[in-house]
């Protein structure tokens, strides 16, 4: 039997909420400022604390703060169950622990809440333990993007389902 109540173990020990410190910019301000058309002085940047949420999908940032034009709509489904119809902001570049990504965001309010998206891609794992994000310590000095082989190679799918579907 499973002892559950296990009052002095670490396990007990409280799980809080994982904050990060990210840098935000707007993509498109900083695509203008390297082809020259936009004066560096105007990029669109801001720093702030980010709460992990893991069950998120997708980033949720600020939309004023960046200058961000709301592209369409996307249908959000919150914790509770409940829907709602959010903005999706154009594409804002995502900082984080020495590593960085690019992608369009949603919009809710004013936290920012960092999703899974932005954490497999930068290959970034949550600590729960000691509240934090660390690197995959398969490959911690850079992150890995894990891609099928069907992703790469579609011929060897079709085979496969040509096989597949002619009985062989």
């Amino acid at each position: 039997m499973v002892n559950l109540n296990r009052a002095n173990s670490a396990a007990n020990q409280p799980m809080g909420a994982v904050r990060v410190k990210i840098k935000l910019t707007n993509a498109i301000d900083e695509a203008l400022v390297s082809r020259g058309m936009l004066n560096p002085n105007m990029l669109r940047v801001y720093e702030t604390e980010a709460l992990v949420d893991t069950g998120a999908v997708r980033t949720v940032s600020i939309v004023q703060q960046l200058g961000l034009r709301i592209r369409g709509q996307q249908i959000a489904q919150y914790a509770n169950g409940s829907e709602e119809s959010i903005g999706v902001t154009e594409p804002v570049i995502i900082e984080l622990a020495g590593r960085e990504t690019t992608e369009a965001t949603l919009v809710t309010g004013n936290i920012v809440l960092l999703g899974q998206t932005v954490l497999e891609t930068l290959d970034l794992l949550v600590d729960c333990r000691n509240q934090r994000l660390i690197p995959n310590p398969e490959h911690p000095n850079y992150p890995v993007m894990r891609i099928s082989l069907f992703c790469h190679f579609p011929s060897i799918l079709n085979k496969r389902i040509k096989r597949k579907n002619s009985g062989r």
